[in-house]
């Protein structure tokens, strides 16, 4: 699973949320080189965000795609996160070892999902309406243990 792989290789986890990010066991991820990223609380992102007439999840794809480390995208939440990333990836802007896609709730969630899907990267995807934070965070968790026993 080039997930796992890019773990055991140091890569970072982004987030669309700060409780996902909370449940990311980051001393695990720490002692592999990883560290855990949230961009969605940062001033800039919401200034940005409201500037533009965008989410803030959407800037925060954008601010995740520039990172020079490679990265699994972690989204719980926002299905404008996961609609970003596949315009990003879809565009040649982004190339994430893992795109973990499990938002919440009715407004466009199994659109996205179903999209994330089609773009040829790798992917975990709760189809349909369910997932959540909590639900991220968790498959990020079972990588890590997986790798850590």
């Amino acid at each position: 699973m080039r997930g796992i792989e890019a773990l055991r290789e140091g890569c970072d986890i982004v987030t669309d949320t700060q409780m996902a990010k909370a449940g990311i066991n980051k001393t695990v991820l720490g002692k592999l080189g990883g560290q855990v990223r949230c961009f969605m609380s940062d001033p800039d992102v919401a200034e940005e965000a409201e500037r533009r007439g965008v989410t803030r999840a959407v800037v925060s794809m954008e601010r995740a795609a520039a990172l020079e480390k490679p990265c699994i995208f972690a989204v719980g939440n926002a299905p404008t996160a996961l609609i970003s990333l596949y315009e990003l990836i879809r565009a040649g802007k982004l190339h994430p070892a893992l795109v973990i896609g499990v938002p919440v709730g009715f407004v466009n969630v199994v659109e996205s999902k179903e999209q994330i899907m089609t773009v040829g990267s790798p992917y975990i995807v709760a189809r349909g309406r369910k997932g959540g934070s909590n639900v991220a965070a968790a498959i990020c968790n079972a990588m890590l243990y997986q790798i850590s026993r």
